[in-house]
């Protein structure tokens, strides 16, 4: 059953990780699907590997240039956009005491500013009735050492999803927060550890969940569906949390 027929949707960061794997599902079950990302090459790859019912628009979401780009292009082409998966977003793990302002500035421009304004260059394409998903983490209710900066911006988006369902609801445009536990993307190797300190981490990660591992993409993009179609049409400013239970215990 093709439950996203006849739906556009965008994905930001849907070059890899957790945003491709979304990307693909929605692509499988009907939606016409535009990823973005800043890399050309990532872009193409993903597009290859998605296959049909998508296309890529390059672009940094911490640049509102590229984000009138993107806004041009959906009103151009597709006229609408059913869905916003706001998934793109970095995470640098550093102890508060060496955190430097450069790498606050850059977590913030693109976790926080990039998503606000994502939503809000979109906001007059999507129909009233669309859906809006936010990528936040389980790390913005907790209190892990060396995430201060990240954590910080996800309680950011949890928080915009509030509030954007306050603003919307006339629109009856729902808005809900996807907060993913440990998940096997690219991010860990964007991090600023390095290789012996990532395998350390995650098996430290994994530890403290429940199932006892780490989750897929795959397992982002379900419930990311979950949300984007008519299956969730009464929930709305929801956090929904994929953990493994690690938040939960």
């Amino acid at each position: 059953m093709n439950k996203l027929a006849g739906k556009v949707a965008v994905v930001t960061g849907g070059n890899s990780g957790m945003g491709l794997a979304t990307a693909k599902e929605f692509a499988k079950q009907g939606a016409k699907v535009v990823i973005t990302g800043r890399r050309q090459k990532d872009l193409d790859d993903a597009v290859k590997e998605i296959g049909a019912n998508v296309e890529a628009v390059q672009g940094d979401i911490a640049k509102m240039e590229d984000l009138d780009r993107l806004a041009a292009h959906m009103k151009r082409v597709y006229g609408k956009v059913d869905i916003i998966f706001a998934n793109a977003g970095l995470g640098n793990f550093t102890p508060l005491e060496a955190v430097t302002e450069e790498q606050f500035d850059l977590t913030f421009d693109v976790n926080v500013k990039g998503t606000f304004f994502t939503v809000q260059k979109l906001l007059s394409l999507v129909p009233d009735g669309g859906s809006i998903i936010l990528n936040a983490s389980i790390a913005a209710n907790g209190g892990m050492a060396s995430t201060s900066v990240y954590s910080a911006s996800k309680a950011a988006i949890r928080s915009l999803a509030r509030t954007w369902t306050s603003d919307l609801k006339s629109r009856k445009i729902r808005v809900n927060t996807l907060s993913p536990g440990p998940i096997e993307t690219p991010i860990f190797g964007k991090s600023g550890l390095g290789d012996e300190q990532v395998a350390a981490f995650k098996t430290s990660l994994e530890s403290q969940v429940p199932l006892g591992r780490m989750g897929h993409s795959d397992e982002i993009a379900k419930p990311a569906l979950f949300l984007a179609c008519d299956d969730s049409s009464y929930i709305t400013g929801i956090e929904l949390t994929v953990d493994g239970g690690m938040s939960q215990v």
